[in-house]
């Protein structure tokens, strides 16, 4: 059995189920989800980004984002619904929200269940990529086992 620990930050899409689970073709595969709301992200780099990427109507809306407390419920609705997901492709899937230090938690479910590799499925975070601050790139220097950064598609 492959284990792999998956950061997300939004459902996953269909498609992006369907990548996830087929790139083990004939094993099985458990999956760890972290779900990071993404109001606990900075609000002038979701904003920058969104700028970068044209998406300027979207860099007007930042301010609209659930931050805090008021951010965990939509990321709970989120992670339940990548969970099920995940399940119904045949696949075992637990899964926790991300509170502080997300890159600690992701070293230690990576310890604690042996993990195999980690998939990073965000949306574009140029700035940080840039700068190699993204989950990814920081998390191929802490976790000890190979780390693939996925683009996720919307819905």
């Amino acid at each position: 059995m492959i284990t792999t620990v998956l950061m997300i930050e939004k459902p996953l899409a269909p498609v992006d189920v369907q990548l996830v689970t087929t790139l083990h073709t004939g094993e099985t595969v458990s999956f760890v989800v972290l779900m990071q709301p993404r109001g606990d992200q900075e609000r002038l780099l979701r904003a920058l980004d969104d700028v970068a990427l044209g998406e300027l109507r979207e860099a007007t809306r930042e301010e609209e984002e659930p931050e805090g407390d008021n951010a965990l419920a939509p990321a709970m609705h989120s992670l339940d619904h990548s969970l099920k997901a995940l399940r119904a492709t045949g696949a075992q899937a637990v899964g926790e929200i991300v509170g502080e230090h997300p890159l600690d938690l992701l070293r230690s479910v990576v310890e604690q269940t042996h993990a195999d590799e980690v998939i990073v499925l965000t949306t574009p975070h140029l700035v940080e990529e840039f700068f190699h601050r993204d989950w990814a790139s920081r998390a191929r220097h802490t976790v000890g086992v190979p780390v693939l950064k996925l683009y996720a598609h919307n819905e």
